[in-house]
């Protein structure tokens, strides 16, 4: 069987794949700053007879890897994502994402020539608010497929689990300097209007739909206590799961910032940074594909759990057929962005899941081609 020898070449490649998921782990690089993850990774796939396109769609920690054998048939990617978190390393396990891709494309690759379609690796930087994935959509590396296929790691093994539509925000407040103690009333307070702002959030938060998020950050809050802080800024996340609930959290949260600014004086710069994600659209035939997997290999799926994050793969699966399933790395409920699961990004456990992960993605690839 076809599938059995595929995932026997995964077995026989794992010491090479853990190999690729610890130097990752161990050299964490940030959103397009990944230039030692992916070109470990062009350089497995050139050595198992890919033809790896580094610097895809002029995107320099992008990466193209297309296997030659190219028959009649459906195009499918496998994508692999390798940044990391300021501060935290892989405490979301993108070096097992980028392992377990590699894996499913180097067990498939021997048997290519005698399957049809093509297969594709897409090494996709910055998840981590750096919209890599949009980038590479405008870029033209998502045309002609005709599936996405990505695994990611996590406490709990979920098939067809969703994600909150996301946008990031920065509010930047103006005040006036003034001596916080001879004068302060000839001052205009900034961070007030910043306080103000998160206490209008927190009053709204009754009233938000279960599932939607809004949460920040203070970026700027003064340079000294004895000076009215001319200028303060925040950070936030509005997160909804759906695309238009998402905007309409968006314009709430306007509200309460100019709310916070009429009373506190201060004015008010109000602006979208880094890049909207969409809510991903699981397909529901490569869910069950993967699913179907996940069963022939032993593998139990567990109850839904948790909330949901946001991720760059949303926008994908508006324009491919796309999946992003989770495999369970850890016996215990650890969250993801900690630390602890950055050390379980590194464990025996994780390994297991590597593989797991790495044998479903190529058992949905050759199920689409069969």
């Amino acid at each position: 069987m076809m599938k059995q020898r595929v995932w026997e070449r995964i077995d026989e490649l794992a010491d090479e794949l853990w190999d690729l998921a610890l130097r990752i782990h161990s050299n964490p690089e940030l959103g397009y700053e990944e230039h030692q993850a992916v070109g470990w990774i062009a350089d497995m796939l050139d050595n198992g007879g890919f033809e790896a396109e580094r610097e895809a769609g002029g995107i320099t920690t992008a990466l193209r890897a297309k296997h030659p054998a190219t028959q009649p048939g459906p195009s499918v990617a496998v994508l692999a994502e390798y940044d990391a978190l300021p501060g935290l390393g892989h405490a979301c396990g993108h070096n097992l994402i980028a392992a377990s891709a590699v894996g499913a494309a180097l067990g498939l690759a021997p048997f290519k020539e005698q399957l049809p379609g093509t297969l594709v690796v897409l090494g996709t930087p910055a998840e981590e608010g750096g919209g890599g994935k949009l980038r590479m959509i405008d870029a033209g590396l998502f045309d002609g497929l005709d599936a996405a296929l990505m695994v990611h790691p996590a406490s709990a093994t979920l098939v067809d689990r969703g994600s909150l539509a996301m946008t990031e925000v920065e509010l930047v407040f103006h005040g006036r300097a003034a001596h916080a103690s001879s004068q302060p009333e000839q001052g205009i307070n900034a961070l007030d209007g910043v306080i103000q702002t998160f206490v209008g959030i927190n009053a709204l938060r009754e009233h938000i739909a279960d599932g939607a998020r809004i949460h920040g950050i203070i970026t700027d809050g003064g340079q000294k206590p004895n000076i009215v802080p001319e200028r303060a800024a925040a950070r936030f996340y509005v997160r909804a799961p759906d695309n238009e609930y998402r905007d309409e959290l968006l314009e709430k949260l306007r509200c309460c910032a100019e709310g916070a600014a009429m009373a506190t004086g201060a004015s008010l710069s109000f602006n979208k940074v880094g890049h909207e994600y969409k809510a991903i659209r699981p397909d529901p035939k490569l869910v069950e594909l993967f699913r179907k997997q996940l069963a022939e290999l032993g593998e139990p799926e567990d109850p839904p759990t948790g909330g949901l994050g946001s991720t760059d793969m949303g926008d994908v699966s508006w324009v491919v057929p796309a999946i992003h399933p989770y495999v369970r790395i850890t016996e215990a409920n650890i969250p993801g962005h900690s630390r602890e699961f950055a050390e379980a990004s590194c464990s025996a456990r994780a390994r297991h899941g590597m593989l797991v992960a790495a044998k479903a993605l190529a058992g949905v690839a050759l199920d689409i081609w069969e």
